[in-house]
């Protein structure tokens, strides 16, 4: 038989509320009852109940949940620990379910059962491990470029931080252009993404307006190949200053002959 449930568990509507209410057999419901004895054994406690309904005898026995040590691998970036955590063994585990540990959060991405087989629900007692990766910090990979050449960094920020493609972000003391967020459906370039959902940033180094213009395509090149146009690597190459020849109005007129 269950254990009785408190007032506060079993509702049936605002003005309906059930007392000590467990499963009657002879009534085949749950009912509320009468607690006529009660005797501590161990953890645990002995009850002797009266059905309200149909006043039916009976005894339930409490106990706590025997606890079994389940082994869990808890991965935070590329960083993964061994530890063991004590769990009632009617405990249920779901994929995607969030616990606390070690006053981090953490998400279950894999249960595995008997014969190391994955489920995506199963109870402690047929649990032998289980894989989880913190989910209060999230990793994000980066990709950097800078001139010609690129770079792969990652960061770890907080769950639910978002970053918007267009914008600048500081990293590594420096600042960059954020010119594209991948997520799992796509690449965008106006969006904002919370961390959670990005697969990868593209970070492009911004202009420097400290940076000087070039004023020829040979000084545009040699500047593209030490990097020093950053952001844009292609400049607007400014028009050639033509020099114009002047005409003077007190120019002479050439004489004709004469005839």
């Amino acid at each position: 038989m269950s254990d009785v449930m408190s007032s506060d568990e079993i509702e049936f509507d605002d003005d309906d509320v059930i007392e000590n209410a467990t499963l009657c057999e002879a009534c085949g419901d749950i009912t509320e009852h009468e607690i006529l004895k009660e005797k501590k054994v161990g953890d645990g406690r002995d009850l002797l109940l009266k059905c309200i309904s149909c006043s039916s005898i009976t005894t339930l026995n409490i106990r706590p949940p025997k606890l079994i040590r389940i082994p869990f691998i808890l991965t935070e970036g590329p960083n993964s620990q061994k530890i063991t955590i004590d769990i009632d063994n009617d405990e249920e585990f779901r994929i995607g379910d969030v616990f606390d540990e070690d006053d981090k959060l953490w998400s279950i991405n894999q249960i595995l059962i008997s014969g190391d087989r994955k489920a995506k629900m199963a109870v402690a007692s047929e649990v032998t491990s289980i894989s989880a990766l913190r989910t209060d910090m999230v990793i994000v990979k980066l990709t950097m470029t800078r001139g010609e050449f690129s770079d792969s960094q990652s960061i770890t920020v907080e769950h639910g931080k978002t970053f918007t493609a267009g914008h600048l972000m500081d990293h590594a003391g420096e600042t960059w252009r954020i010119r594209a967020i991948h997520t799992g459906e796509g690449r965008t370039m106006k969006g904002t993404v919370e961390s959670q959902f990005i697969k990868r940033m593209y970070l492009h180094e911004p202009p420097n307006p400290e940076h000087f213009e070039p004023k020829t395509p040979r000084e545009r090149r040699q500047a593209w190949k030490e990097g020093r146009l950053g952001y844009n690597p292609n400049p607007i190459v400014p028009k050639e200053v033509t020099k114009k020849r002047v005409q003077p109005s007190n120019k002479r007129k050439k004489k004709r002959p004469r005839n």
